[in-house]
């Protein structure tokens, strides 16, 4: 029998609560083949770790999560920890340290999800944003002279290197080409004369080896508008990412909301574990109340399904959401229902294990 090794990293607010549901759901689909099974491990990282120690992780952090086939991020972030450690020290630092290169985000609407725009069908809203992850605008690099005094003055460098911008475009065209869609590339050239007129070079140079694959390009406040105008002409899409964290956001919000919002930190190489996690933040308004979304995370438990070669299984677990979406019967509030956390956890896994047995997936 196979074994995956997970990391666990609840974290901060409702991380606990969604990730719980998220760990209930890939222990049912493992139950159901008995081909592998996941082994959890829990760290206490986060914002209450870094009140009691002054750091939002282990010094040697990084080394123990060295160890494991992926991670399974909760939220990070809480009232009294300022946002820019919690992310930097936490999820950047991961990131980083472990190449985690491509952010995968899908934006598709599923049947039973609220759909927000008019004169739109739910088919048009269905792409995939891949996000460069390691650089660009969120390298770190820059200065603050001067703090403080009249004069003080802040740099905040982007970082666009030959690699990290080819290697991100390259992995979006061998996506486009796997999955027969068309790719777009979202810049802003006409502004950022040095690193974007770089990205839309290293498009073009890139381009040329696909053929195959149908391209267009836009700026990126082009595309923001017509992500809303008009969905359908986003199949798979690369971009920067600044650009990419923004416009998944405006992407989730087209796909049924922010509790429906996965997302995948792949390192392609598989030389470090991969990061999987739920898109929205820890909502320390309602934590501790039972009652937030954890579809999010569950979807976050069917890219890791995907990324270990299940992804028969990680179909299953997407059409399990939808199932419980279009019953409309176990919802948390935000979707305007009245379930608890663990209810809309226990709703899925009961359908996946009625899927499986319906369609008699095959086993590895």
């Amino acid at each position: 029998m196979k074994q995956f090794k997970i990391a666990v990293i609840a974290g901060d607010g409702i991380g606990p609560e969604v990730i719980r549901e998220g760990v209930k759901v890939l222990n049912k689909v493992a139950q159901l083949d008995s081909n592998f099974q996941f082994e959890f491990t829990y760290f206490p990282w986060g914002c209450e770790f870094y009140a009691e120690n002054g750091k939002m992780m282990d010094d040697d952090g990084i080394d123990q999560l060295k160890e494991f086939d992926a991670i399974y991020l909760g939220a990070v972030g809480f009232p009294g920890v300022p946002d820019h450690i919690s992310l930097w020290d936490l999820l950047l630092k991961i990131r980083k340290s472990f190449d985690q290169y491509v952010n995968i985000r899908p934006v598709t609407l599923l049947k039973g999800a609220h759909l927000p725009l008019v004169d739109v069908k739910r088919e048009d809203i269905d792409m995939l944003f891949i996000r460069e992850n390691s650089e660009g605008e969120y390298s770190g690099a820059g200065d603050w002279l001067f703090k403080g005094q009249e004069h003080e003055v802040v740099l905040q460098n982007s970082v666009f290197s030959r690699k990290g911008t080819e290697r991100i475009i390259r992995y979006a065209f061998e996506t486009a080409k796997k999955e027969g869609r068309s790719l777009t590339s979202i810049s802003k050239a006409n502004a950022l004369n040095y690193s974007m007129v770089f990205w839309d070079q290293v498009f073009e140079e890139v381009s040329a080896q696909y053929p195959e694959v149908e391209t267009a390009s836009y700026l990126v406040d082009a595309a923001a508008m017509l992500m809303i105008k008009d969905p359908k002409r986003f199949e798979v899409v690369v971009t920067s990412n600044l650009f990419g964290d923004i416009l998944t956001d405006l992407g989730a919000a087209l796909a049924g909301g922010i509790g429906l919002a996965a997302g995948a930190n792949i390192n392609p190489e598989r030389d470090f574990p991969s990061m999987f996690e739920p898109i929205h933040g820890s909502a320390p308004d309602i934590a501790g109340k039972g009652i937030g979304n954890p579809l999010a995370s569950i979807w976050s438990a069917s890219q890791m399904l995907d990324f270990f070669g299940y992804e028969a299984h990680g179909k299953v677990v997407l059409e399990a959401i939808e199932q419980l979406l279009l019953e409309d019967q176990v919802l948390t509030p935000d979707m305007n229902g009245t379930a608890s956390t663990s209810e809309v956890g226990d709703r899925v896994s009961e359908l996946i294990a009625t899927i499986i047995s319906s369609k008699d997936i095959a086993v590895k």
